[in-house]
């Protein structure tokens, strides 16, 4: 078995780390339109780093630290992560595959939801390890308005699973966060827009 000390970061580490390569690979500076219609001189595009295999690490170990954490702090048991493909995807498999690395007592399920019901075979919403009545943590990467994070909290809701909290990797800081909080779920971020920009 090859084993890598290089991978073995503390938290700190891997957040610093992780920082980095997003301000060097998935920050945009000019005129865009966002999902939301909204106007913005910036732009992150997290793909560029959640599907960067260093970057999928990192990703994986922060959200995955900060889940185990919140899931001590709140005494609950988490089953699955995920949320609305496809910036969620990524976000959810590292954590997931982390927390397999990690050895787990239970190692983290990932789901995927779709934006819209499939329409042959099953006709799921949801894809993948997820199960009525499994508690859950609704991942993303970017959370601006809140809407695709909201849009992946009801999907789960109405599959019957509950979701325990969010977590983000980065948080626009123009609403999202209290939009999904007004809903009953905490929201935590990997990063605050003002920590990158």
């Amino acid at each position: 078995m090859v084993t890598n000390e290089k991978s073995i970061l503390s938290v700190e580490q891997a957040r610093s780390e992780l920082m980095a390569l997003l301000r060097k690979k998935s920050i945009f500076h000019g005129d865009f339109t966002l999902a939301s219609g909204a106007k913005s001189k910036y732009y992150f595009d997290c793909r560029l780093t959640t599907l960067d295999p260093k970057g999928a690490w990192l990703v994986g170990q922060s959200v995955h630290g900060i889940i185990r954490k919140e899931e001590a702090a709140r005494k609950l048991r988490i089953d699955a992560v995920g949320g609305l493909t496809m910036g969620a995807d990524p976000v959810a498999l590292a954590a997931a595959m982390f927390s397999y690395w990690a050895q787990d007592a239970s190692p983290l399920q990932t789901f995927s939801v779709r934006k819209t019901p499939k329409a042959h075979g099953q006709t799921r919403v949801i894809e993948g390890n997820f199960k009525k009545g499994n508690a859950v943590v609704v991942v993303d990467d970017v959370v601006t308005r809140g809407d695709s994070t909201i849009a992946a909290v009801n999907a789960v809701a109405n599959e019957g699973g509950k979701v325990a909290f969010v977590v983000v990797l980065v948080d626009r800081q123009e609403g999202g966060r209290e939009k999904i909080e007004a809903m009953g779920c905490p929201v935590f971020s990997v990063f605050r827009r003002d920590e990158l920009l």
